[in-house]
């Protein structure tokens, strides 16, 4: 059976009586999470959800977020993560996009989403909340512990989950169970992972870090994942008396750096320090190896693909780069008509395997057009080392990664320029000591218009997640152009590149 939860589930069950999560308030083993596995899933059942059906979820993170998203693999669903930051409007997109069966959301958001889901054509709505509470919860807990995992394929849908590209609307990257299933094998070996590690926990589950990354490899190794609600950097120094492992964005990093707590005593049991979603800097690299004893581990990936590449559990780990290709994954650097190019050369990273998605909800032209020769074309900007160390130089399509979190620079201009008084926008990415990258916008103004960057950011913040929302405005005469008047957004880097330090 290709089911990930059948993979998951008997090494889970294998550990007897060992935790398998560690909440401020529960701990669970592997036989009772087998069971409140199957209360959902039996809930889902009963909520009309069958085998190929998007289930479309929008709840803060919690013990039970957990068991939604396994009992959605178990009953053969298509789990469909929603950040917890995006809108009603923004929700909205997703949902008729996706047209799933069944949409849960959090208790606080069913007024303000239900009747948009409804019209949307979503069958079924239900609440989560972090605290069993929920019309969903109180469904499962009148539900049987036992239930049959439906049989999946390798190539059967688990997930759809959006991702930002630089043209259009947001897409949604399928992916299959083969494609998580193999990631996760490699990562629990190449990461050396057992059922004796104890993993912190605090990213969130709507992406793929926390929800593949993280999840899959303690859930499959056997290990205790000692769950936080969201990253505190107080509490997770308590936490890392205890844990072998943490997986984290560099914001953890910096947030940790800045706790006086923070020695190599403090983080005597831990193994393994991971750092993903965005650039580490060498810097923080550095500060926290000077501090702790420990050089963090980072590695690559993204939504369509899952880890691309990793720096080495045992060997040289090196600051400023991604590390090697992972085992039966191919990495490719090439040239603008997609000629490899030797190491040392800048390109386009291309990757083929079996973590490779499926392909673009309903987009299967988009789909072509991002694959040459089997490769899926990333979109991001690097070189190989002649050791074959991956470097990431920067993103061909502008893309910016704001606290691990992806964002659209089109969606964010479209927000802008529809402002009274606006006439046009660039918005780029530039560093940030917390988030790695902070959203900023330059900005010109109609004739006679009179409004501040603070003012715009104040009418974007009701209109956008917080993440997207910019950091600095600019209002600017005019917006740098080169000899085919594009927007050299690389001019706006370099010139408030030391906004923030």
């Amino acid at each position: 059976m290709a089911n990930l939860y059948s993979l998951l589930q008997a090494a889970a069950l294998a550990q007897g009586e060992k935790p398998s999560f560690v909440t401020s308030d529960a701990t669970v083993d592997g036989k009772q999470l087998d069971r409140d596995v199957a209360r959902f899933a039996n809930a889902l059942r009963s909520l009309g959800t069958q085998p190929g059906d998007r289930v479309a979820v929008q709840v803060e993170k919690s013990l039970d977020n957990v068991l939604l998203y396994l009992a959605c693999l178990r009953v053969g669903g298509v789990y469909l993560p929603l950040n917890t930051a995006y809108t009603p409007t923004e929700v909205e997109y997703f949902v008729r996009d996706a047209v799933p069966t069944v949409f849960i959301v959090a208790p606080e958001n069913d007024s303000a989403l239900r009747s948009m889901a409804a019209q949307a054509g979503v069958n079924a709505i239900a609440t989560l909340g972090v605290k069993s509470d929920g019309s969903l919860a109180a469904l499962a807990a009148t539900q049987s512990t036992t239930c049959e995992t439906v049989e999946r394929n390798d190539g059967d849908l688990a997930v759809v989950c959006y991702t930002s590209g630089t043209t259009g609307r947001s897409k949604g990257a399928m992916i299959t169970h083969g494609n998580l299933a193999s990631n996760a094998r490699t990562l629990v070996e190449l990461w050396g992972f057992t059922s004796n590690d104890v993993l912190l926990h605090a990213l969130p589950l709507y992406h793929i870090h926390g929800l593949f990354v993280a999840l899959h490899v303690a859930l499959l190794a056997g290990a205790t994942t000692l769950l936080q609600s969201k990253f505190d950097a107080k509490i997770a120094l308590h936490s890392l008396q205890t844990a072998t492992a943490m997986m984290g964005v560099p914001t953890f990093y910096t947030r940790l750096l800045a706790e006086s707590g923070l020695t190599r005593d403090a983080v005597r049991n831990v193994r393994l320090f991971v750092s993903g979603s965005a650039p580490l800097l060498a810097d923080t690299f550095e500060a926290f190896e000077q501090r702790t004893g420990h050089r963090i581990l980072e590695r690559y990936g993204m939504t369509e693909t899952g880890m691309i590449a990793s720096n080495p559990l045992k060997n040289d780990r090196r600051a400023g780069t991604v590390g090697l290709p992972l085992p039966q994954v191919d990495v490719r650097i090439t040239d603008e008509l997609g000629k490899p190019v030797p190491a040392g050369t800048v390109g386009n990273v291309e990757v083929r395997g079996p973590n490779v998605f499926k392909g673009y909800w309903n987009l299967p032209e988009k789909t072509r057009a991002e694959f040459r020769d089997g490769f899926f074309i990333t979109g991001d900007m690097g070189q190989f080392s002649p050791d074959g160390y991956l470097s990431l130089v920067g993103r061909a399509k502008d893309l910016i990664i704001s606290g691990g979190l992806n964002v659209y620079p089109k969606e964010i201009e479209e927000a802008i320029d529809a402002l009274p008084g606006v006439n046009e926008s660039a918005v780029f990415a530039i560093p940030h000591p917390d988030f790695g990258e902070a959203v900023a916008a330059a900005v010109t103004l109609k004739p006679a218009a009179n409004i501040t960057g603070e003012a715009i950011i104040a009418t974007l913040r009701v209109k956008l997640a917080g993440f997207k929302t910019p950091k600095r405005v600019y209002v600017v005469d005019e917006l740098p152009r080169n000899a085919m008047s594009k927007v050299q957004k690389a001019v706006l880097r370099e010139r408030y590149k030391n906004e923030f330090g």
